[in-house]
């Protein structure tokens, strides 16, 4: 291995030095010279400082990077359509890939122990590959094809951070053809409006282009209008792309994206916070507070033990294996990873309590991920790595992961926290699509908003990344009720564009306890279903009804597929009317013939996503299902899910009669009553009673009983805004606590309430003390 050059050496401790520890001292740089200082600031986040090239990991990572460079650069052929054989401009994305390899080989050549740190023949290819890039299809006088996103984000994300790493040795005329290129595929007409593809994290990514092109090329008013252009994206939205004030973050207008578009939200306005902190440029809207509190109300929610959930990843769920040389693995503890190293970048603009606070996160999350090591994950470059070992290092305690629920109206999603167990919920509405597909990807995921409901018992989170979705049955997602109607790829349109004709879509939380519905609509389907999810300490009691469809095919209801391993042979123990199986938990159907299936399940990667590698891999798989049969009219089931259980206490449960009453399962209403909980919970699909509960509308109520005290909770999913009354016929006395839109009407033998329904189906509460 080549040994850092001295020059090297110093460009790395001056890099080291520009990341200044405050604003005072920023500006006493940034008046000698601003640009530099900024590109300098850049490189420190884009390459890293504050490591030990020859430890590990980073020895091993930079000799990676030299390995890869070196091989791109044995094998660059400039073309006429191309610049490396196999694969040409033309699209899928072959600009994009071109510069990505060329930035691999600026950060051989700028990096420490590579093997070609400063090798002046690597430099030279370098430029030579811009130059026929710049010469043959990146420049102001080619019209854009294919992929918007290519020419917007994707080649000139890499290119200006390839300008800045080799700025020295561009020489002028290289730096303006890079600015006139930024110019011309990223104008100033994609700000003008917050529409379109400019929004959210496609927003921030436009804007990160833009600003380093100004530093590149010593323009004020290019730093200024990225700068400004962020502003759209800090306001809180009502619908469409971006963060909503419950938490949600949409993007693609109608697809909960918190995982992978919210990671590139939050990595790109972290380093732009980061690069013009303290400069001329400083970003001071103070909308950005949204920003930096959506850490812990929005990211933090859907991330679990260093995964993050797949209900949030959208198409990106299908991604999986990579093609490259890396061949790295892209599931769920990928994105969560990404996402982690993103809010550590972020914590860098963050007050300093706020940023103890993260760091506790980071620490929890990496000392919990023990299924992908976070400070080992292949895909980060040594400038993450370092990051997140001085995040590791940090004096904070790690946070453990939390307890309690969690609702996110505006995206139709449910996280639910227990000791013994995790749970994911996703959705679809008029709001929220079914699935996304497009580019290829997620062909096959038409019923990943049917109800599925997600969850890993505590202390194991490699259900959904061993090979989860190139091999499960995609009409057996667990929890989902589903037409076996056969769909065809892409069915129902791309970009999230399908989505159900059902506005009920919703709950109600008290902060640990939740109740949950969903008026389901099938895809491609006459399938029509009223489905229910109530939340407790220990379980899940999921109810459906109302279950009518006329496709001429069978209609069921996934209790549960479980992914078992290469050849998992996990003791699974069928007993009447409860199931268990070994190291996942159990079940008790309370309503339905309970089937199951073990079988070994063989899928790739390619089968579900056009880019993603075609190796075969199998499985196997532990299915519970209840069959509903062909064309059923009012179908109904019930059944508990006991995440993490052992046998013996599915069994006691079971034998139980006590614990649980279902107070009603049809299309009006579906409610349950758990005596030792005090809970009492229930949806209304209409007007209707259940148990002791009466509601006047469509209505979600919750109500928990404490030794001296009654606390109810009310949405009104349907979304109409018009009052409601809700009726509890019991006893009760003065009220404790009336929150805002609750009127009390009548207490003393019964309780009357009065509920003017709040924003995007906001949970109303009161308590009253019992008499």
């Amino acid at each position: 291995m080549t040994p850092p050059t001295r020059r090297t050496l110093l460009l790395a401790t001056a890099l080291a030095a520009v990341l200044t520890p405050g604003p005072g001292a920023a500006r006493a740089t940034a008046a000698a010279d601003p640009y530099d200082t900024l590109r300098r600031r850049w490189l420190v986040l884009s390459l890293g400082t504050g490591y030990d090239p020859a430890t590990e990991p980073y020895a091993a990572r930079l000799a990676e990077t030299g390995a890869r460079a070196r091989r791109f650069r044995a094998a660059m052929a400039p073309a006429p359509g191309s610049l490396w054989p196999g694969h040409p401009f033309d699209p899928p994305s072959g600009i994009t890939l071109s510069y990505g390899r060329l930035w691999t080989m600026a950060q051989a050549y700028a990096q420490p122990g590579t093997g070609s740190t400063g090798d002046p023949g690597l430099l030279a290819d370098v430029l030579r590959g811009l130059d026929h890039l710049s010469a043959t299809v990146y420049h102001p006088g080619t019209t854009p094809y294919g992929n918007w996103w290519e020419w917007q984000i994707g080649s000139p994300r890499h290119l200006t951070d390839i300008a800045a790493a080799l700025y020295e040795h561009l020489g002028a005329d290289r730096t303006a053809a890079v600015c006139a290129a930024v110019d011309h595929f990223v104008p100033d007409a994609l700000f003008d409006s917050y529409t379109g593809t400019s929004t959210g994290a496609n927003r921030v990514d436009l804007c990160r282009s833009v600003a380093l092109r100004g530093v590149l090329g010593r323009a004020p008013d290019r730093i200024a209008r990225a700068r400004d252009a962020l502003s759209p994206v800090f306001p809180y939205v009502t619908e469409g792309d971006g963060l909503y004030a419950d938490g949600s973050f949409v993007q693609h207008t109608h697809v909960p994206y918190t995982g992978t578009y919210g990671q590139v939200l939050m990595d790109g306005l972290g380093r732009l916070f980061t690069l013009l902190a303290g400069s001329a440029w400083e970003v001071t809207d103070p909308a950005r507070r949204n920003v930096l509190d959506s850490v812990e109300r929005a990211f933090a929610p859907f991330l679990h033990d260093g995964l993050v959930m797949d209900c949030v990843n959208g198409r990106a769920i299908s991604r999986g294996l990579s093609t490259d040389d890396r061949k790295i693995l892209r599931g769920d503890h990928y994105h969560g990873q990404q996402l982690i190293a993103a809010l550590a970048i972020l914590a860098g603009g963050a007050d300093p309590a706020e940023r103890d606070r993260w760091h506790a996160l980071i620490k929890g999350w990496i000392a919990r991920d023990t299924v992908s090591p976070v400070l080992t994950a292949p895909q980060f470059g040594v400038a993450d790595l370092a990051r997140l070992r001085a995040v590791a290092d940090a004096p904070v305690a790690a946070a453990p992961e939390p307890l309690g629920h969690r609702l996110f109206p505006a995206m139709d999603r449910a996280v639910h926290r227990a000791p013994r167990f995790t749970a994911a919920l996703a959705m679809a509405s008029d709001r929220i699509a079914h699935y996304e597909c497009g580019n290829g990807e997620n062909p096959r995921g038409w019923h990943t908003g049917a109800g599925m409901l997600s969850w890993w018992p505590r202390g194991r989170t490699d259900q959904y990344t061993d090979w989860y979705w190139p091999t499960v049955d995609w009409y057996r997602l667990p929890g989902t009720t589903v037409s076996t109607r056969r769909l065809p790829d892409r069915a129902g349109g791309e970009w999230g564009e399908p989505r159900p004709d059902a506005r009920w879509v919703g709950g109600t939380t008290d902060g640990r306890y939740a109740a949950v519905g969903q008026d389901l609509r099938g895809l491609g389907s006459t399938l029509r279903a009223r489905k229910s999810w109530f939340f407790l300490a220990d379980a899940v009691v999921c109810l459906g009804a109302g279950i009518t469809c006329a496709d001429g095919v069978p209609v069921e209801t996934v209790v549960d597929n479980r992914n078992l391993g290469e050849a998992g042979h996990n003791p699974f123990v069928l007993a009447g009317d409860w199931a268990h199986l070994a190291g996942h938990g159990g079940w008790i159907v309370l309503d339905g013939d309970l089937r199951t299936l073990r079988e070994d399940r063989t899928g790739a990667w390619s089968d579900i996503n056009a880019t993603s590698s075609p190796e075969r891999r199998t499985r196997r798989w532990q299915t519970l299902w209840l069959d509903h049969g062909t064309d059923p009219a009012d179908a109904t089931y019930a059944y508990v899910l006991l995440p993490g259980a052992r046998r013996r206490a599915v069994a006691r449960r079971a034998a139980d009669r006590h614990w649980l009453t279902v107070l009603a399962n049809d299309a009006r209403r579906q409610a349950v009553t758990v005596p030792g909980l005090g809970l009492t919970a229930a949806t209304f699909w209409e007007a209707g009673t259940a148990g002791p509960l009466t509601a006047t509308a469509g209505a979600s109520v919750l109500v928990r009983r404490r030794a001296r005290t009654l606390a109810l909770r009310i949405s009104e999913p349907p979304r109409t805004g018009r009052p409601l009354e809700i009726v509890w016929d019991r006893p009760a006395g003065t009220p404790v606590r009336v929150g805002e839109g609750v009127e009390i009407l009548a207490t003393g033998r019964r309780l009357r309430l009065r509920v003017t329904p709040g924003a995007v189906c906001a949970t109303r509460e009161c308590e009253v003390a019992l008499t």
